[in-house]
């Protein structure tokens, strides 16, 4: 079969890409269902399986890929028929160990990811456990496969962990990438008041034509005073951050008192400065979130099926466009998602 594979280890990633036609077509096990891809996206986790992950060893040629979207092809073991011809989407965090307390906030679960520890969706042919499958019926693999792990992790960022509101203030810095286009989306759909920064006047334009309340432009210095006069003085209540070590000062002087600092991760870097007389001061809370379970992927696909959420798409490439693909994402570039459609 046709795959998309990352040769070896090495960064920049995108000139170890290579699209081949000779990788073997992966078999179902038990209780999984072999899907014929027809859309699959990029996530900035794919540039981190390039890069090489701590205490994760991947064996290259690798095939990476947490985002697809297509049609049942073959069944394992213990399937239900059913299965089989439909369209279905990809929830790629497969859970290995399920929180002590049912119903709980995840901090006990254990999972592995399609497509960082096992083979993922840049292929033709992926597996998955239907456990991780979603029939989607005629929605638009393309969208699908743009809306699936980025969506999954801003939901649980802003509705398992942060329990955001309707009214809050919400602060998504980084604005273009996938997970910040869903936080804004998500947080729009609640009615909450949001900004939003970048480091490119072009992307706050496209934000707020998205329906950002403002947007302020990254400069590099700290920009919570900006925050503080678009929110009368107060700040915001949430900030959902992707980021990382550039913006954390600025984003914990931008919350108010008894407000929420919720990271599902950190492009520029893990290990900031922090302030801890300003968080037991102002009462803060800081949070960790990762991908999301089987419930919050029904409640998200929900809305997307029914159009009331829905992803930005980058651009659509074809697989032999594959090095591109990850050269855009790698340069930062992006505004949403960057797709491979399998069908070109």
């Amino acid at each position: 079969m046709r795959a998309i594979v990352i040769l070896r280890r090495g960064s920049p990633v995108a000139p170890n890409v290579q699209l081949v036609s000779d990788a073997p077509e992966p078999s179902p096990g038990p209780g999984e269902a072999l899907v014929r891809t027809e859309a699959a996206a990029l996530n900035h986790l794919d540039l981190w399986v390039g890069k090489g992950l701590p205490g994760i060893q991947t064996a290259y040629p690798f095939i990476s890929g947490s985002d697809g979207a297509g049609i049942v092809a073959r069944l394992g073991e213990g399937v239900s028929p059913h299965w089989l011809g439909k369209r279905v989407y990809l929830n790629a965090a497969v859970v290995q160990a399920q929180p002590a307390l049912p119903g709980t906030d995840p901090a006990g679960e254990s999972i592995s990811m399609i497509g960082e520890h096992t083979p993922g969706a840049l292929a033709e042919f992926f597996t998955a456990p239907v456990s991780n499958l979603l029939e989607i019926g005629d929605t638009d693999p393309i969208q699908a496969a743009a809306f699936g792990l980025s969506f999954l992790t801003a939901w649980r960022m802003l509705v398992t962990r942060a329990r955001v509101r309707c009214g809050n203030w919400v602060l998504i810095p980084g604005i273009g990438g996938g997970v910040a286009l869903a936080c804004l989306a998500i947080a729009r759909h609640f009615g909450c008041r949001t900004i939003v920064t970048s480091r490119h006047q072009e992307k706050l334009a496209r934000a707020a034509h998205l329906g950002a309340d403002h947007g302020i432009l990254d400069d590099g210095s700290d920009f919570s005073a900006r925050v503080r006069q678009h929110t009368g003085r107060r700040g915001v209540d949430i900030v959902a951050d992707s980021v990382g070590k550039a913006v954390h000062g600025a984003c914990l002087k931008s919350l108010c008192r008894g407000g929420v600092f919720v990271t599902c991760g950190c492009t520029t870097g893990g290990d900031p400065a922090t302030d801890l007389t300003r968080i037991f001061w102002n009462q803060l809370s800081i949070l960790g979130s990762t991908m999301g379970d089987s419930a919050e992927f029904s409640q998200v696909t929900r809305l997307l099926v029914t159009e009331r959420l829905r992803p930005v798409v980058d651009v659509v490439l074809p697989p032999t466009e594959a090095a591109e693909a990850f050269g855009r994402l790698e340069a930062g570039t992006q505004f949403g998602k960057v797709v491979i459609d399998w069908r070109r």
